[in-house]
């Protein structure tokens, strides 16, 4: 599970940003940079951030100080990899794990785009029921890996 913790590094969501509308731009940015930062700062991994969604070749070496980061108790690592399929974002993940972010704000990081289309188009029905289902299961991981953070 690890392993594929580590492959959402090389493509995480909070690497690819938009381009506009410039309050879209600045919105991923109050929500992902204080996370970019906490890895580069704390984990000495320094991500490429791109616009659009043409792939960039993550640095081996900010994946490898990411992935350092990772837990080495096999519960911790589940929670950790269904936060991070929930969310598309390893970095969210790890920002959870390390305290960076409460599960709020990583449940909303993970959804900014969504939200501001949901805000400028309309809610989709379909996508909220969905969204909502996940919601459930990631509150319920989330308060798991809280209790494994204090040892219960």
């Amino acid at each position: 599970m690890a392993e594929d913790i580590a492959k959402y590094l090389g493509t995480d969501l909070l690497f690819y940003r938009a381009g506009h509308p410039e309050a879209l731009v600045a919105r991923e940015a109050a929500s992902w940079d204080p996370v970019v930062f906490w890895a580069a700062e704390a984990l000495g991994a320094h991500f490429i951030l791109a616009e659009g969604i043409v792939h960039v070749r993550q640095p081996d070496a900010a994946i490898a100080a990411a992935r350092a980061a990772l837990p080495a108790d096999p519960w911790s690592i589940a929670a950790l990899h269904v936060v991070t399929t929930l969310t598309g974002s390893a970095m969210l993940a790890l920002a959870l794990q390390h305290s960076v972010l409460d599960a709020e704000q990583v449940w909303a990081a993970a959804h900014v785009d969504e939200d501001w289309n949901a805000e400028k188009w309309g809610v989709d029905d379909e996508v909220a029921a969905r969204k909502a289902a996940k919601l459930v299961d990631f509150n319920a991981v989330a308060a798991a890996l809280k209790e494994l953070r204090q040892g219960g």
